[in-house]
């Protein structure tokens, strides 16, 4: 049995008519693997941090784990051209042409690898047609090298973010040093992600840990780069953020609650609709509902910032909504 094409569909038309096929294009539905959280969340959500073609994943299983989730947005970070993120996902093409079939449910970033030649002029390219942000930045360079500080020039020119994926030894590193290129660049606003950035919020961070446990003492380099600088906002998505939400919910609570304004809800997810192990996504909205009592933190969380951030006030899925 084949689905429709997800195209000819509107958007909450969509799960209604292909789902129903389900079984037979991407096999048995487990519930337990991506569950419909949206029911308690009283905000529309925005996702930070998708990807296309992730670990193999196709478009339309994407849009049926979005659906899902209950997102009403989804911003799509590439990899860049000659060199792809670990997880293997899609190209700026890839992100612009789903972003332009479905305008309603998406919106892209632009990328490439920032030393190359033509990086700029590749990036440029996709912010004219429309990316709203760069990134996700990981890449085998230091944090505040010189080719990062061109990126951060170009972001402030169009007033777009940039997404970065801070791990130690591997991707911008030297997380130490990165209040250097805040303070050159305050008019670029930059997001942390990843397990360095999420496992510096303890003061106490062995750099080499990448999924650190236990209790958290406050004051860590994250809790300090998030309080000391406008331009410096967070990532909520992925393993790293979770285990950060979810290894000290008194200390979560409270960093909530101190970066409520700075602060987005991402998934970073790679589950298919229906397979795999479970839907990391689900577990972080799951986990922020828990955490957060209160609404008004909780759409900032899941839907305000990013708009604000991202510059979607009038977007059409979120204009009504958010």
């Amino acid at each position: 049995m084949k689905c429709q094409d997800p195209k000819t569909l509107p958007k909450r038309q969509f799960l209604k008519t292909c789902l129903g096929a389900a079984m037979a294009c991407v096999g048995p539905v487990d519930r337990g693997a991506c569950q419909v959280v949206s029911e308690s969340i009283p905000s529309p959500i925005v996702d930070l941090h998708q990807h296309t073609l992730y670990s193999g994943r196709n478009n339309q299983q994407l849009m049926q784990h979005q659906e899902a989730m209950g997102v009403d947005l989804t911003v799509l970070p590439p990899a860049g051209k000659y060199y792809g993120l670990a997880a293997r996902c899609g190209s700026n093409e890839t992100v612009h042409r789903l972003s332009s079939l479905y305008p309603d449910r998406f919106v892209f970033f632009a990328n490439e690898v920032p030393d190359l030649a033509l990086a700029g002029e590749t990036i440029e390219r996709y912010l004219k047609l429309g990316a709203c942000g760069i990134g996700e930045q990981k890449f085998e360079l230091n944090c505040d090298a010189r080719a990062i500080e061109r990126i951060a020039s170009m972001a402030a020119d169009y007033q777009v973010p940039i997404l970065m994926h801070f791990q130690h030894r591997a991707y911008n590193t030297s997380l130490e040093r990165f209040h250097k290129v805040l303070e050159k660049y305050p008019r670029t606003h930059f997001i942390g992600h990843a397990q360095t950035w999420w496992g510096h919020i303890d003061r106490h961070h062995q750099p080499e840990v990448m999924y650190p446990t236990g209790p958290v003492t406050p004051g860590g380099l994250t809790d300090r780069l998030l309080s000391d600088y406008p331009n410096m906002h967070g990532d909520l998505s992925a393993g790293s953020g979770l285990n950060a939400l979810q290894r000290d919910e008194d200390h979560a609570r409270e960093f909530l609650l101190r970066h409520q304004d700075k602060l987005i809800f991402g998934s970073d997810c790679n589950d298919s609709f229906g397979k795999g192990p479970g839907c990391q996504g689900g577990h972080t909205l799951r986990t922020l509902r828990g955490l957060v009592e209160e609404d008004h933190v909780l759409k900032k969380l899941l839907c305000e910032n990013a708009r604000g951030l991202l510059k979607l006030k009038h977007h059409p899925a979120l204009h009504s909504l958010c």
